[in-house]
């Protein structure tokens, strides 16, 4: 997928791909413009090519093919200590022989920054991850989370305009991983450093990112807001990738006029959804319907809904929602969440139902 190259980009990938053996493309032809204070996510499966893109602009892997610039100059020959670019890792590489502020300090004698002024961006960076007390310890002497903070102090000490991420959080529990999600985010944005992160959690790219690029297979298949994404995948791998998604297979009977194609089933049901991947009559489809977008309370649904029938399979109580699977047009995992509310019936397995939901919440994509 293209993308159209800004005059305020601030990182651009031009035609670039990379090859390690010479035959096969890791990266494929890709084209990217990341504006000046973004916090961009690259985001997908193992062996996508989100990784090699991060490593081919911290110059650590060089781009077969194609450019890679930063705010308008050409870094394709620039070694990487002369990038002045940020950097933070899943194993946070600070030098265990040094205190944690003579690892801050690392990158600025480097830069031949004065000693006054050193102590004094060390101090800052240091009280900006709320590590100011923990100057003189080594890193063996922290947990792996304030050892992260560290990694993430050492990579803004030097006042970057640009810093990569890569998976810095999948060390951490859950708990002090999405604490640290939001601090990331508010540091970047406060500070406004344009940012590049990876993960190939999808959770963490929902939560953190001002847009999110998802890859596969060496291409970036969607880049939006995680909200567009999430809402509106433009394919099936986008739909089955990011989030739960429910999906039924069918035919494209009818495009209609009004925006909407009408999908017959593999159980012979008639259903309108919106067609997205699918042009012409005749063409096999992927429909898809997020769980939360379903409804089986009549009370409920809204005028145009379409009905289903349905019977539960399987009725977990999770808290905060309740995650019930059913066998519907043939496929015995679809799945409904609904808020825990007083009112939500509690469904045994065997029960007979009509499940129900908007034709606009349902699209059809490619097979």
């Amino acid at each position: 997928m293209a993308e159209s190259h800004s005059r305020d980009a601030f990182v651009e990938f031009e035609r670039v791909q990379k090859s390690y053996d010479g035959e096969t493309l890791v990266v494929k032809d890709l084209n990217l413009s990341v504006p000046k204070g973004e916090f961009l996510t690259m985001l997908g499966p193992s062996g996508s090519g989100k990784t090699t893109c991060l490593m081919m602009l911290a110059g650590f892997e060089t781009a077969t093919h194609g450019d890679i610039r930063l705010g308008g100059t050409s870094i394709n020959n620039i070694p990487p200590h002369k990038r002045g670019i940020g950097m933070v890792f899943q194993n946070y590489a600070l030098f265990p022989h040094m205190t944690i502020a003579e690892n801050l300090a690392f990158p600025l004698e480097v830069r031949k920054i004065g000693k006054d002024e050193r102590e004094k961006k060390v101090k800052r960076a240091l009280d900006m991850v709320e590590m100011g007390k923990f100057g003189g310890r080594r890193p063996a002497q922290l947990s792996g989370g304030q050892q992260q903070r560290v990694a993430l102090a050492r990579a803004l000490v030097f006042e970057p305009e640009l810093v990569l991420m890569d998976e810095p959080l999948g060390a951490l529990d859950k708990q002090l991983r999405e604490k640290m999600q939001f601090e990331i985010t508010h540091l970047a944005h406060q500070l406004g450093i344009t940012t590049v992160y990876v993960t190939h959690d999808q959770t963490e790219a929902l939560t953190m990112s001002d847009r999110v690029a998802v890859f596969d297979d060496g291409r970036i298949q969607q880049i939006a807001a995680p909200d567009i994404l999430y809402e509106q995948p433009e394919n099936s791998f986008v739909a089955q990738f990011i989030g739960e998604n429910n999906t039924l297979q069918g035919v494209v009977k009818e495009i209609k006029a009004d925006n909407l194609a009408l999908v017959e089933l593999d159980d012979g049901e008639l259903i309108d959804c919106k067609p997205v991947n699918v042009s012409k009559v005749g063409e096999r489809t992927q429909v898809s319907i997020r769980p939360e977008r379903v409804e089986f309370d009549k009370k409920r649904l809204q005028p145009g809904a379409h009905t289903l029938k349905a019977e539960v399979l399987e009725f977990v109580y999770m808290g905060d929602i309740f995650r019930t699977r059913l066998r519907v047009a043939g496929n015995d995992d679809f799945i409904v969440k609904t808020r825990n509310a007083p009112d939500q019936r509690r469904l045994q397995p065997g029960e007979q139902l009509e499940i129900g939901w908007l034709p606009q919440d349902c699209r059809a994509l490619d097979a």
